[in-house]
């Protein structure tokens, strides 16, 4: 054995107890027992030692791990350093052949000196020419597994900046370190990490500690976003250790989970100390896209399978979706994907000659074949229902990232994207169980917007009618992004006009002048008679209702019900909708039996059409129960709005939205009566929920991590849905986390795009900022340009703007529509 490794001292040494250059005494074993060669420790047991098994019992189990790094955090004098000799001594009598170093680390000097009087037990060579760095003579020393076992205990670290520092920015770095390695390395770097060595620090700091120790609770999220795959848990464990000490698991995680491009790139990393074949790749995308390759050769078919596959939600892919046709199915939105060239002409050149192969199979026998390929090569899995697939989520980086250094990432996204804008049908209740099963492959689509018109078309399809699904079910915030997202690209591509552009329009149906536009537009491209210009009139008198101008809006209700009658049919669904709404206006106008009249006809048709339980009829029996409300007909009230309840709970969940709207209106009708505790109860339950689920923040968050995964923290699409996510905690009355949120996204914005930007200032405008700067430059501009000068009517409509969205109509309207 050389040296180096392993070369025992002298019996007499061992008895010598030398008194080293710290004034301590280097006990080179036992002064009173059997010989023991390997600790080197400068205290002997302490035999009046306090039994404290508990703490003794878990420093065992943590330090036992291969590699491991435990840290002894307390105040000084709890017994922190007689643990540690405690621990060491047990550790002799368990496992004689372990080394046992104590290095006193209270600071550099003492540091230094305690590794040099190690290199010196163990008579490393080298170790007294003062051109070596002494550090990495006995890092060497350790990480050589010919070396054996070892538990290096730090002891006294209560200041770990010397450790964590380049020797050369040290003002207290001795002569000696000279070694260009020393003066660009950190003394923690030379602590190495092995399956044969632990290392046990002691100190006051849990700070200084979590320098030196990774946390349980930082490398779990860690794992788990790897997906526990071993290759890729073995390469960012190489990758962290090959810059450490100033690089950390938290560091490396925030890292992946910034983007998709951020998570490819650590992925790519080949190094450290994996322990494969020469030849094998270390990289877990090389890895696979060597797979890729291959399957690409043997069945071409299958690969096209997978690439199609990665552009999904992970989970829970059906089978449908990727046998879907090209073609429009029956239930999808009319008109924008007919605009321009048929889909099946993109990319018509590839469809190839690579599967003549397969020709003589029947479609449903290549399927199950790719299928059966693609689990055979572990890319994808069957979900527990076994109907639909599954599939890792760094193979389908991988696969994504494969496909762009093909050329072909468009290709694939465009065919994903109309293969689920075939299957996806519109937001109406027959339609729901639908897209609920496809919803969170829209949620993926949404964040994948393509480039060429023609699918940009169909992406926006998708979040129309994404929008429409999620607006029914309750999940307003949701349905609004995604209608602005489907406004804004089919208004670029086919103009303010276009049927498609009205219809992503409307369903946002917020502000009067959007309504206008929309209203007039169809009026000039459809007809005043037209269903869809009816729909429009009738959302345009809906905000007349909501800003209390009763008589406008009841002229154009009546106006929409008599058109809908002649046109549609008395028992068109249109028909009775524009008739629920003229009741809501009466009731508002305190016309009580004209609204019962009304509401007792729409129900009778509804429950024949639709049937007791439909969502339609639901709200009609509600109308009918507030109509009784009004009256003071409290017994009337109540039995109705108890059958509404317990039909909305079985037919929409007992959190949807307007069930929690009918629980509180019958908490209301218990108050009137008097039955104090029944009402207190019920709007109880309404405040927990709506604290607890309001506009299903489940989903928000996965909007929101999913677009920093695909576009970045800074990206517009991500600010946007982060400050939905700051409006809904505002709503729930979380004004903390509201303020901090949307705080993050202002100073965002303002670094992305500069203070003074409309996307700043309508962020700033959630905080309570933007209005009084929208007013400052505005005034600014009156005085410097005059009211008439673009600049300062672009100020006046980024104030009426600020106005619309806090609902305040009169003072939005005065800007856009100056009298003076």
């Amino acid at each position: 054995m050389s040296e180096s490794m392993r070369e025992r001292p002298a019996v007499s040494q061992q008895f010598g107890n030398a008194v080293v250059s710290d004034g301590s005494r280097l006990f080179q074993g036992i002064v009173q027992g059997d010989l023991h060669l390997n600790l080197v420790i400068p205290f002997s047991r302490d035999r009046d030692f306090v039994e404290r098994n508990v703490i003794l019992d878990q420093v065992h189990n943590l330090c036992s791990q291969p590699g491991s790094r435990t840290a002894l955090v307390g105040f000084g004098g709890v017994g922190k350093s007689q643990i540690a000799i405690e621990y060491a001594y047990r550790i002799r009598d368990q496992s004689p052949e372990t080394w046992i170093f104590w290095v006193h680390a209270s600071s550099a000097a003492r540091y230094e000196q305690s590794f040099r009087d190690i290199a010196d037990f163990l008579k490393l060579p080298g170790r007294r020419n003062p051109q070596n760095n002494i550090f990495r003579l006995l890092y060497n020393w350790l990480r050589g597994e010919a070396s054996g076992k070892w538990v290096l205990i730090l002891d006294n670290i209560d200041n770990a900046s010397f450790l964590l520092q380049n020797p050369a920015d040290r003002s207290d770095r001795q002569e000696y370190d000279s070694d260009d390695q020393t003066q660009s390395q950190p003394l923690f770097s030379y602590l190495p990490v092995c399956q044969h060595g632990s290392i046990l620090l002691t100190t006051r700091s849990k700070e200084e500690a979590l320098k030196l120790v990774e946390r349980r609770d930082i490398i779990v999220p860690l794992v788990r976003a790897l997906e526990y795959m071993p290759l890729a848990i073995v390469q960012a464990t190489a990758y962290i250790l090959q810059k450490a000490p100033r690089y950390s698991v938290q560091q490396y995680l925030e890292k992946f989970q910034q983007s998709d491009r951020k998570k490819a790139t650590l992925l790519d990393y080949e190094g450290g100390q994996l322990r494969r074949d020469r030849e094998a790749k270390n990289s877990i995308m090389i890895t696979w896209q060597i797979s890729f390759d291959r399957i690409r050769q043997i069945r071409p078919s299958a690969a096209d399978l997978l690439s199609l596959m990665s552009f999904c939600d992970r989970h829970g892919i059906p089978e449908s979706l990727l046998r879907a046709s090209d073609e429009k199915e029956v239930g999808s939105e009319p008109g924008p994907q007919q605009q321009g060239p048929a889909l099946d002409e993109l990319d018509s050149d590839e469809e190839s000659t690579d599967h003549e192969s397969q020709s003589n199979s029947s479609d449903d026998d290549q399927f199950e074949n790719d299928i059966s390929a693609l689990r055979d090569y572990s890319f994808i899995s069957l979900s527990e229902d076994r109907e639909t697939f599954e599939m890792h989520s760094l193979v389908q980086l991988a696969t994504r990232r494969w496909l762009e250094a093909k050329g072909q990432q468009e290709k694939w996204k465009s065919e994903f994207i109309c293969k689920l804008n075939a299957q996806l049908p519109t937001g109406e209740y027959e339609n729901w169980e639908i897209c609920r099963t496809l919803l969170p492959h829209t949620i993926a689509a949404a964040a994948q917007r393509p480039k060429d018109a023609v699918s940009l078309l169909e992406w926006a399809a998708i979040l129309y009618k994404a929008a429409w699904y999620l607006k029914n079910i309750g999940r307003v915030t949701e349905a609004q992004i995604l209608a602005e997202d489907a406004m804004r690209y089919r208004i670029k591509i086919l103009g303010h006009t276009n049927e498609g552009s009205l219809n992503a329009m409307q369903i946002l149906g917020s502000a009067e002048k959007l309504l206008i536009k929309v209203m007039e537009g169809r009026k000039t491209k459809l007809g005043v008679d037209h269903q869809d210009t009816l729909t429009s009139m009738a959302n345009l008198a809906l905000i007349y209702r909501e800003q209390g101008r009763l008589e406008e809006a009841e002229k154009l209700q009546v106006q929409v019900t008599g058109t809908c009658k002649t046109k549609l049919g008395a028992d068109h669904p249109s028909t009775l909708m524009s008739m629920a709404n003229l009741t809501s206006t009466y009731r508002d106008q305190g016309r009580w039996e004209e609204a019962e009249k009304l509401d007792m006809q729409v129900i009778e048709i509804r429950k024949t059409k639709l049937g007791r339980d439909h969502p339609d009829t639901l709200t009609s029996m509600a109308n009918l129960a507030s109509t009784f409300w009004g009256q003071g007909q409290w017994k009337e009230a109540e039995k109705v709005f108890i059958q509404v309840m317990e039909l909305s709970k079985t037919k929409l969940g007992a959190d949807h939205p307007s069930t929690l709207t009918i629980k509180a209106n019958l908490a209301s009708t218990y108050r009137e009566q008097g039955r104090w505790e029944e009402a207190e109860n019920l709007g109880k339950q309404v405040m927990e929920t709506r604290k607890t689920n309001m506009a299903n923040l489940a989903s928000i968050y996965r909007v929101v991590e999913i677009r920093k995964t695909k576009f970045g923290v800074d990206h517009p699409s991500t600010l946007k849905i982060m400050a939905s996510l700051a409006s809904t905690y505002r709503n729930q009355g979380r004004w903390e986390e509201a303020e901090k949120l949307q705080v993050q996204v202002m100073e965002i914005s303002k670094t992305k795009v500069g203070s003074d930007h409309v996307d700043t200032l309508t962020h700033m405008n959630n905080l309570g900022e933007a209005e009084r700067i929208f007013e400052q430059v505005m005034e600014t501009r009156k005085t410097k340009l005059g009211t008439s000068h673009p600049d300062t009517l672009t100020s006046m409509a980024n104030l009426a703007s600020a106005f619309w969205k806090q609902g305040r109509w009169e003072e939005a309207e005065k800007l856009e529509y100056p009298t003076g």
